[in-house]
C-alpha cells in the first residue's frame, strides 16, 4: 500500500485485483451516466438495473430516471434530447395516469424509450383468492389497493401505452412487479 503525508494528495489512479482505473480517463458523460445509474440501483432496486441492461439500454447516451420520491417539473428543452425515461414510480401509483402518459409522448422524441413498472392485478385473482369468502376478499383487495393504488393489468398497461403513441416493446415479471419498456412512436406534426 502506498504511504503519503498529509500535505500529499494520492493519485486517484489504483489497482485493484489487475484491473487498472484512471479516473482521468472518465468523460463527462461517464460519469453522468453513472450517476444516474447509481441513483437508479439506490431507488429503484438491483431488480430495475439488471432489466434496464437485459435490454440493453443501460449504456444508452441521455437517460434519465424519474425519482418516485422527489417531484421535478421538466419541459419540453428538458425531454428533447432524452434517449431512454425511466420513471421509479409504479404506474399504479400515478394520480393521472392517462394525461402522464399522453404528455410523455407530446415531450419525449420519436424512438425514445419510456420504462416503469407496475403492479399486475393479474396477479392478485389466481383461482384460490377467488374461493375465499366475500369479507375476506374484499380485505384483501382492499389494503393491496392502499399499497399499489390503481388496478392495472398487462393488457391495460399496454392499451394505455399504445392509445398514447407507444409501442411496447417488452413486459417482463420480476419479483411480483411487472417491468416495460414501450418505445414512442411520435412523429413531427403529432
Amino acid at each position: 500500500m502506498a504511504q503519503f503525508s498529509v500535505s500529499e494528495k494520492p493519485l486517484r489512479n489504483f489497482a485493484v485485483e489487475g484491473l487498472e482505473f484512471d479516473e482521468r480517463k472518465l468523460t463527462a458523460r461517464q460519469t453522468e451516466i453513472s450517476f444516474v445509474l447509481e441513483n437508479l440501483i439506490s431507488e429503484g432496486g438491483n431488480d430495475f438495473y439488471n432489466y434496464l441492461c437485459w435490454l440493453g439500454l443501460s449504456g444508452q447516451p441521455n437517460i434519465m430516471v424519474l425519482s418516485s420520491l422527489k417531484r421535478y417539473y421538466y419541459d419540453n428543452n428538458d425531454l428533447k434530447n432524452i434517449g431512454v425515461l425511466v420513471s421509479l414510480k409504479k404506474l399504479n401509483q400515478v394520480t393521472h395516469l392517462e394525461s402522464f402518459i399522453h404528455t410523455l409522448f407530446r415531450l419525449l422524441p420519436f424512438r425514445s424509450s419510456f420504462v416503469g413498472c407496475f403492479y399486475n392485478a393479474d396477479d392478485n385473482t389466481d383461482g384460490s383468492v377467488r374461493k375465499l369468502p366475500g369479507k375476506v376478499f374484499k380485505r384483501l383487495f382492499c389494503e393491496e389497493g392502499t399499497r399499489t393504488g390503481r388496478s392495472i393489468t398487462r393488457r391495460h398497461a399496454v392499451n394505455i401505452m399504445e392509445n398514447n403513441g407507444f409501442t411496447m416493446k417488452d413486459m417482463t415479471e420480476i419479483n411480483g412487479l411487472t417491468y416495460f419498456w414501450a418505445q414512442n412512436n411520435r412523429r413531427l406534426g403529432n
